[in-house]
């Protein structure tokens, strides 16, 4: 099994224009509880391009922890297909620069077709074989929007984010090892009190999306050798951009001898293409020290590191020619840091999310991303950018808005730099 290591990184997505950019924002929300929903879809629709007819799908983001999102395109937006999982897929037109989007819980309604009687661990074998035919066949480039954020406590105490490059292979192999992530702009923000900064850096930094493809990176869990030790069991089935999914509840087995942490959580598999949809994981933190080699590469004399949660979020969404692609990902990485002789211990929250907008498919062979850009897992992206203030630093880039409270926290630590 790959090692992991994930500490402080947020991914989200970005997309380049290269005309007058035309705006729409909007909350999601649940139409029944009023709440809003972090982690939705939202893609949108634009005219074609001049001298063409017709709609066409275009830049996609997710919601932030708020429900938030903001869409920028240099064409005119026609509508919004917000997806979510649970939820019926809407079509919104854009009417205004501001959207307040309610989503309708779908109702699952099973079709012959989609009863699995079967073993579910065959069913998970099934959609592993069919890898190669579901998934992307060439070689894409992807824009990316990257941010790694760390909590003391309730506080940010830093962020990073920048625009990288994502190389992907084609999927037959299942594996990663010709990827690649090159940083084309970043920046930091860091808390102005010592008393905030800890001595641990980030490995892999935007490289770990290209590590955390459970389809693509075979390594890391969908392979015979790794899910011997699971135990399987299907769940009720759910929907995803109203398609009906079957969902694979996959726990450690209670004689698995993996020199290893293994993982809790569901695999969500399409009931007609069996593609793999989304997996949901959390980390078996029962025995702290294999959960502590897994999370952590070292840290200062006198530390004591406690591991309290490492989960993992990866989405994959159709495209039009049938296929899937990874189009999300987030992490949490949760943990205790304490010294020796101190009577309380520290909390630390970390947090990655990745949203794939912008793809363009490569010729065969080639490798947008040459060795001297790519970005190496062993580095830490904190020592790739610096720390500045630039109030037009995204420009033409698509982003998901950070909450309010994230907001506040860079503001709080600006003023501190400046002071």
């Amino acid at each position: 099994m790959g090692k992991l290591t994930v500490l402080f990184l947020m991914l989200l997505s970005v997309l380049p224009v290269q005309a007058q950019l035309k705006v729409v924002g909007g909350v999601v929300s649940d139409l029944k509880t009023g709440h809003r929903l972090a982690h939705v879809s939202v893609q949108a629709m634009c005219e074609a391009p001049a001298g063409t007819a017709g709609i066409e799908a275009a830049e996609s983001v997710v919601t932030n922890d708020d429900g938030r999102f903001t869409l920028k395109s240099d064409r005119k937006i026609v509508s919004v297909v917000v997806s979510h999982i649970g939820y019926s897929m809407e079509h919104v037109p854009v009417s205004g620069a501001t959207l307040d989007i309610k989503l309708k819980p779908s109702m699952v309604q099973l079709r012959e077709v989609t009863v699995w009687t079967g073993n579910p661990r065959d069913l998970v074998s099934l959609a592993i074989s069919r890898i190669a035919s579901n998934y992307s066949s060439s070689g894409e480039l992807s824009a990316c929007f990257y941010r790694e954020t760390a909590m003391k406590r309730q506080h940010y105490i830093y962020v990073a984010e920048g625009v990288v490059d994502m190389f992907k292979s084609d999927y037959g192999r299942q594996s990663s090892h010709r990827d690649r992530v090159a940083i084309r702009k970043g920046r930091r923000l860091l808390s102005p009190k010592r008393g905030d900064t800890l001595s641990v850096k980030v490995t892999g930094g935007p490289v770990q999306p290209v590590q955390l493809d459970i389809v693509k990176n075979a390594e890391l869990l969908l392979n015979a050798e790794e899910l011997s030790y699971y135990d399987f069991k299907l769940l009720p089935p759910q929907t995803i951009a109203d398609r009906q999914q079957f969902v694979v509840r996959i726990d450690p087995r209670s004689d698995a001898s993996a020199p290893y942490a293994l993982y809790h959580g569901n695999l969500y598999i399409d009931c007609e293409t069996l593609a793999f949809t989304r997996a949901e994981l959390d980390l078996d933190m029962s025995n702290r020290e294999k959960a502590t080699r897994l999370m952590l590469v070292r840290k200062p004399a006198g530390l004591r590191f406690r591991p309290r949660e490492l989960s993992l979020l990866v989405d994959y969404r159709m495209a039009a020619d049938g296929r899937c692609r990874l189009s999300y990902v987030r992490t949490r990485f949760r943990f205790n840091c304490d010294w020796r002789r101190r009577l309380f211990a520290t909390s630390f929250t970390a947090t990655c999310e990745l949203a794939v907008t912008d793809r363009r498919a490569t010729a065969d062979g080639e490798r947008p991303i040459s060795g001297r850009q790519s970005f190496d897992s062993r580095d830490a992206f904190y020592d790739k950018v610096d720390y500045f203030r630039d109030a037009d630093f995204w420009r033409e880039y698509n982003i998901i808005e950070p909450t309010e409270t994230l907001d506040k926290a860079i503001d709080r630590l600006l003023r501190g730099y400046k002071n």
